[in-house]
């Protein structure tokens, strides 16, 4: 079925010597393994096979003519064309039955089978298995009967991983022979496949990575590709993204050169799904929508399954609930046509969450149960995790009813805690720093914050590890390495190239000491980069060494349809030009090019020559032989005698070796002069590319500007303040590290280099908008950031937040002057009114909230800075509760408790300000609103612990 690497060399370098039925054999077992290899190869072979078939007996012929069908059928099949596919290995299969060859009969059912589990047809895929596997053993094969048994076996476990092992556990040895690399790789693909079922995914890709390198030695590329998309995705499902991608990467490159719908869409959707889960939403979305287009013609298979189910999860996490209810019904669907336990449990799963979002809870619960107990009963522990934390999702959002075996405090808990227990049966996996999270939540709320503290710190290693930049990096490293790695490939095969032909050129100077003379002669023809002069030097060294009456070069025409004479000589006189198609059946040159070899033709002295050329003297030795490089013919050369036998096998290994270097010389020779041609044309438009690139790096220059840049205020807007907030961060904590190893004066100066973040909100700003409309109220918010400019420094980060809500970092600033900032801040506005369109005035205040990082100088670390951003907008709800056209801020005392200090400044600030953890810094005199409903900032996850 598949031959490894080293005989398909050999056959390849015994095949341009070899002639008739033996040639036949060589093609029909090239191109039958080059199947997948090189595609369009192996279909050019079977096409120079096809008209040697005539030669043979019906009951020869069949045979060889029914397994080049099959190379047709395959490619046919690789390029989704399922009905071509399937029409031509069905005529292949009555060939087959016809001449009675029960192997080619097994090779045309396992050929059917994939185009049927492409269809999304498990019966006929698993029927068509079973009659390749009968086959297979009529034919005696046993090997061909464990590789096909192992595919059957792949499809029974993505049925049910209990049954199939029942089925098949006793069939295969836990380590499959290496000496039988194609069965032992099936065998692992099956072994791999069960433990990923199961949710064992280290074992899983210890089998698959021995499955991925047999088929890459035997030439299963779609295997290969498939293989490494399922690596991944093991990996991807124990959170170690890095590794997924850079598997993820091998698929992809075997798959974007063969342009094979269901191998590149497999990959692509297989990435889209890794990088959803690094966060990289828009990037999987771009990926996914590719994917998703290349299936279309392949809607029935299983690759099409799996991405509806990404597209679900997408639209999940995008927070478009009617599209991910329609993309989880549809894999529902596809799950009960298939017969596949992952695709219903996971098509319920997302159908729950959905509905909870859709509000309709009593749907939500039912469904999510059924996807439990699929889950359960298959034994599929991924699924398990996923159903159990949708249940506890569900009675986060609505009031239900608690489980019945409910022991923990709360029905979120209970399922959140059977969700970790489940998680932590699957050796190498990563719990979800998600999963986590909403652990760290359902303890705190239940005043648990010791437990809430310790989760929420393995939800932040476990977030660290899983976006770690080495992820990142490869995502957007994968173009580069891709070319980069093709080029090695490319330039090691052109060292095997030129090795085995300085092989060839060492066997053949020991064949005669004539070829050590050749060997100089062929490094002047050579030599020459033009077509006349490499002419003038191979009539010289012909008429030299041979006796050479007639000697001409013909060439292919462009259109490959034609040759001409482009050089000729005899009796020291220039042929005529001349032409020949290359059809014509008189013509030696021409049937020299043809048939692709050498030919020598001996006429009788006394007889007439046939096929003379007008003009031409009657010659009574012709030999012929083509101009060819690699695989491509460039035409023919001739030389003739007036005598009899003129050319011995001396003779004609001279002639065989001119022509080899006198095709080389003028294939350089051609390149030559398409290379000077194409640096003519390089050469005169160097100079618009260099404008047109210096166009584009001015206009890439001005839409980072754009992105970066609030439209209506001129500011700078979220995404600058995320990509800069950082490196402050950074610099400020290091200066923190100096200054504790500083003695007192010099850590004194630590603290003018503080940073403080203010959050600054324009008071009662609905109204403007109401009763003057939108562009007054843009009005205003211009004139506002011309103020706050007067305020801050040019070094400061000014950011339009959102609406009529401002956020500034003041750098380097000593974090007791903050307070006198936030006045300036409020006469600024407060102070002068604002001016409308129709010259109208009108006076508005606005409240103030700040908090300065570090926030506990002695743990410069404890807090974030997005807590810190939290505890100024703390500070500015305060403002606003009590009163408006104020500034609030919270300081940290020396009495400070680092554990749980954040929760509890967040959710029970009066207490934490009554026993003096914090001090409330405040223009206000009167009584201050500590408590009520807060909006989230939502910087970032960390937030929630």
């Amino acid at each position: 079925m598949f031959a490894p690497d080293e005989e398909l060399a050999q056959w390849n370098a015994a095949l341009p010597s070899s002639e008739g039925a033996a040639r036949l054999t060589l093609l029909a077992q090239l191109a039958w393994h080059s199947r997948q290899r090189d595609p369009a190869r192996a279909q050019g072979w079977a096409a120079e096979a096809a008209p040697l078939l005539a030669a043979l007996a019906e009951a020869q012929r069949f045979p060889v003519q029914a397994r080049l069908e099959l190379v047709g059928a395959e490619a046919h099949w690789l390029a989704g064309a399922l009905d071509a596919a399937q029409g031509q290995a069905e005529h292949a299969l009555g060939l087959f039955e016809h001449c009675a060859d029960p192997r080619g009969r097994a090779d045309a059912h396992w050929l059917l089978a994939w185009i049927a589990n492409d269809r999304g047809d498990p019966g006929g895929g698993a029927a068509a298995l079973a009659s390749a596997a009968a086959g297979a053993r009529a034919a005696g094969d046993p090997l061909r009967a464990d590789v096909i048994d192992a595919a059957a076996a792949i499809f029974d476990v993505f049925g049910d991983v209990h049954s199939a092992t029942a089925r098949w556990g006793q069939r295969f040895a836990a380590e499959p022979d290496p000496a039988q690399p194609v069965a032992a790789g099936w065998i692992s693909d099956y072994h791999g496949t069960r433990a990923f079922q199961a949710s064992d995914y280290g074992r899983a890709i210890g089998h698959l990575m021995h499955s991925y390198e047999a088929a890459m030695g035997s030439g299963q590329r779609r295997r290969a590709i498939i293989v490494a998309t399922n690596i991944g995705n093991a990996f991807t499902s124990l959170n170690a993204h890095d590794a997924a991608l850079e598997w993820m990467q091998r698929g992809l490159d075997l798959a974007r050169p063969t342009g094979w719908p269901l191998s590149i869409g497999l990959c692509l959707m297989q990435t889209a799904e890794t990088l959803r889960q690094l966060g990289q939403r828009e990037a999987a979305q771009g990926l996914l929508r590719e994917a998703l287009h290349t299936l279309a013609p392949l809607a029935g298979s299983r690759a099409y399954a799996i991405a509806l189910e990404y597209q679900g999860d997408l639209a999940l996490d995008l927070g478009n609930y009617n599209a991910a209810l329609d993309s989880f019904a549809r894999l529902g669907e596809r799950g009960d046509a298939l017969r596949q336990s992952d695709f219903q449990s996971s098509a319920r799963r997302g159908q729950a969450h959905a509905l909870s979002q859709l509000d309709r809870p009593a749907d939500a619960l039912a469904v999510a149960n059924t996807a439990l107990a699929l889950a359960c009963e298959h034994g599929d522990a991924s699924n398990q995790i996923a159903a159990l934390s949708v249940l506890a999702r569900i009675h986060a959002r609505h009031r239900l009813a608690p489980p019945a075996d409910m022991a923990a405090p709360n029905a979120v808990l209970h399922y959140l805690q059977l969700a970790l227990a489940t998680a932590a049966t699957i050796d190498g996996y990563a719990v979800p720093g998600a999963l986590l999270d909403a652990a760290a939540r359902e303890h705190a709320a239940i005043g648990d914050y010791a437990t809430a503290y310790q989760i929420a710190l393995q939800a932040s290693a476990a977030r660290d590890q899983t976006h770690s930049q080495q992820a990142t990096n490869r995502a957007i490293a994968m173009q580069v390495q891709y070319q980069t790695e093709r080029a090695q490939t490319e330039g090691e095969h052109h060292r095997q190239l030129a090795a085995a032909e300085a092989q060839r050129a060492e066997v053949l100077q020991q064949t005669s000491a004539t070829l050590q003379h050749l060997s100089a002669i062929g490094q002047e023809i050579t030599a020459h980069l033009d077509a006349a002069a490499v002419f003038r030097a191979l009539d010289r060294h012909v008429h030299g060494l041979l006796d050479a009456t007639h000697f001409s070069i013909f060439l292919l025409e462009p259109d490959g349809q034609s040759l001409r004479c482009a050089f000729g000589v005899e009796a020291g006189k220039p042929l005529p030009a001349i032409r020949f198609a290359l059809s014509d059946p008189k013509a030696n040159s021409a049937r020299c090019v043809r048939e692709r070899r050498e030919l020598l033709i001996e006429l009788a002295a006394d007889g007439a020559t046939p096929n003379l050329i007008p003009g031409t003297l009657p010659t009574l030795t012709l030999l012929f032989a083509p101009l060819r490089v690699g695989e491509r013919v460039l035409g023919a050369m001739t030389v003739q005698s007036l005598h009899a036998s003129a050319y011995g096998d001396r003779d004609r290994l001279i002639f065989r070796t001119l022509c080899a270097y006198g095709a080389i010389a003028l294939d350089n020779a051609a390149a030559y002069r398409q290379v000077e041609a194409t640096l003519k044309t390089l050469s005169a438009t160097q100079e618009q590319l260099l404008e047109k690139n210096l166009e584009l790096e001015r206009a890439y220059k001005a839409l980072e500007e754009v992105s970066l840049t609030d439209q209506l205020t001129g500011l700078r807007n979220r995404r600058f303040f995320l990509q800069h907030v950082d490196t402050d961060v950074a610099m400020s904590l290091r200066r923190y590290d100096q200054g504790a190893r500083a003695d007192g004066a010099e850590r004194e100066q630590m603290l003018d280099k503080d940073l403080v973040f203010f959050m600054v909100d324009l008071d009662h700003f609905k109204e403007v908008n109401d009763r003057y409309g939108h562009a007054a109220g843009d009005s205003i918010l211009v004139q506002m950031q011309e103020r706050l400019r007067e305020v801050f420094r040019e070094s400061d980060y000014l950011i339009r937040w959102g609406g009529e809500e401002f956020l500034v970092l003041a750098r380097a600033t000593h974090r007791d002057e903050a307070k006198v900032v936030a006045e300036r801040i409020r006469c600024a506005v407060a102070d002068r009114p604002f001016e409308l369109a129709d010259g109208a005035t009108l006076a508005k205040t606005c409240s103030i909230g700040f908090a300065c990082f570090p926030f506990l100088p002695a743990q410069a670390r404890l807090l974030t800075w997005s807590q810190v951003v939290e505890l100024a907008d703390q500070g500015l709800y305060i403002a606003k509760r009590s009163g408006r056209n104020a500034w609030a801020a919270l300081y940290a005392t020396e009495l400070a408790r680092p554990d749980g200090l954040f929760p509890r400044l967040m959710q029970q600030l009066d207490q934490a300000v009554a026993e003096g953890e914090v001090r409330l810094v405040t223009n206000l005199t009167g009584p201050l609103a500590l408590g009520g409903e807060r909006r989230r900032v939502g910087l970032s996850s960390d937030l929630e612990a």
